[in-house]
C-alpha cells in the first residue's frame, strides 16, 4: 500500500468477519471429523485457518478472523504487533500475509501456519484494544518495524504513522530510547528523526531518503506554494531556498485530464521561478540521474544568486 491516506482509512474498512470455531466446538455442534474435513476442503463453507481453528463463510478469512484464531490459541499475555497491529493503527504500509504476534520472552508459543511470533524481551507499557483485539501501542509497532525492516521499508512506516496521527515525533523518540541494545536499534535511531508526517505516499518518502543520503537535505515534503496569500499548489518535495521542486510521476499522471492539469501547473510554477524535476519509479532504484540533475540545479541557482548579489540586484 503506497498511499498513506489509504492505510489510515483501512481500519474502518476491514470486514469484521465471524468469530472462529475450534474443532471441538464443531464436533459438539454435531459435525463428524470427516464432515469438518470435507467442508474445509471445499473452501466455500469452512476455512481451516490453522490446526484446530476454523472460520465459516464463503470468503477467505481476513486479517481479523486470522488474528482472532491466532490469539485464541495463545497466552493472554500475547498481543498483535508489528505489521498486523500497524494495519489496525492505520499505518499498515509494510503489508504481510501472516499474523504477527508479540510474545513475552518467557512465554512458550508453538509454531503455527500463517503466524509469526516475535519473542520480546522489552515489556509492553500498556495494551490497546482495536476492533476487539489486544494490540501493542502504535509507537511500539512503529519502532519495532523501524528496527527490523529494511531501511527503505522502515522510513515509510514511520512517515505513515505520523501521517495517520497514530503517533507524534515525541512518541517515536521516547519509544526508540526504550529499545537500547535491541537488534536494529541503530537504524531506528537514525530514521526516527528523519520521519515526517507531511509525506503522502511511499514514493515521496523514498525520494526524500535518497536525497538525504546524497547530502541534499533542503527539500520539504508537500511544500505549499502560495499566490496572493492563498495556497495555489503543493509540491511533493520543494526547496524554497533554491526554488527547486521534485515531483513523483506515477501511473496516476498518465490520463489525458491529469496530463493537461500537470502541464498547466508546471507552466505556472515555471513563471514563478520554480525549476521542476520529475522522478519516476526507475529513479527510486537508480537515483544517480536525479541526484546529478538536482546538484547541478542547486549549483546553477546558487551561482545566479551570487551574480545578482554582486551586481546589487535583489536575489
Amino acid at each position: 500500500m503506497d498511499l498513506y491516506a489509504q492505510a489510515a482509512a483501512l481500519p474502518w474498512q476491514i470486514p469484521m468477519g465471524l468469530p472462529p470455531k475450534q474443532f471441538s466446538q464443531l464436533r459438539d455442534a454435531g459435525l463428524s471429523a470427516g464432515a469438518i474435513r470435507w467442508r474445509a476442503s471445499r473452501t466455500t463453507r469452512l476455512h481451516r485457518v490453522h490446526r484446530g481453528y476454523y472460520v465459516s463463510g464463503p470468503d477467505e478469512p481476513g486479517l481479523l478472523s486470522r488474528a482472532r484464531c491466532a490469539l485464541r490459541a495463545a497466552s493472554p499475555l500475547v498481543v498483535l504487533g508489528f505489521q498486523s497491529a500497524a494495519q489496525l493503527h492505520g499505518f499498515g504500509v509494510a503489508q504481510s500475509q501472516t499474523v504477527h504476534l508479540l510474545v513475552p520472552a518467557t512465554t512458550p508459543f508453538p509454531q503455527r501456519r500463517g503466524v509469526t511470533a516475535h519473542q520480546s524481551v522489552l515489556p509492553l507499557d500498556h495494551v490497546i484494544r482495536l476492533l476487539g483485539l489486544p494490540c501493542a501501542p502504535p509507537a511500539r509497532c512503529a519502532v519495532d518495524l523501524a528496527r527490523t525492516l529494511p531501511r527503505r521499508q522502515a522510513l515509510p512506516v514511520l512517515d505513515a504513522a505520523l501521517f495517520a496521527g497514530a503517533v507524534d515525533s515525541a512518541d517515536l523518540l521516547a519509544e526508540v530510547a526504550r529499545h537500547d541494545g535491541l537488534r536494529g536499534v541503530r537504524q531506528a535511531r537514525e530514521l526516527v528523526p528523519l520521519a515526517d508526517g507531511r509525506a503522502e505516499c511511499r514514493q515521496e518518502t523514498l525520494l526524500r531518503l535518497i536525497l538525504h543520503d546524497a547530502g541534499i537535505t533542503d527539500f520539504v515534503p508537500q511544500f505549499p506554494v502560495q499566490q496572493a496569500g492563498r495556497l495555489r499548489y503543493r509540491l511533493d518535495l520543494g526547496d524554497p531556498h533554491h526554488l527547486i521542486a521534485v515531483e513523483y510521476d506515477g501511473s496516476s499522471h498518465l490520463d489525458a485530464h491529469r496530463l493537461r492539469r500537470d502541464r498547466s501547473r508546471h507552466n505556472w510554477l515555471q513563471r514563478q521561478g520554480w525549476l521542476v524535476h520529475y522522478a519516476t519509479a526507475a529513479d527510486l532504484y537508480d537515483p544517480s540521474s536525479i541526484i546529478e540533475a538536482l546538484l547541478a540545479a542547486r549549483r546553477s541557482r546558487a551561482n545566479r544568486r551570487r551574480r545578482r548579489s554582486s551586481h546589487g540586484d535583489t536575489p
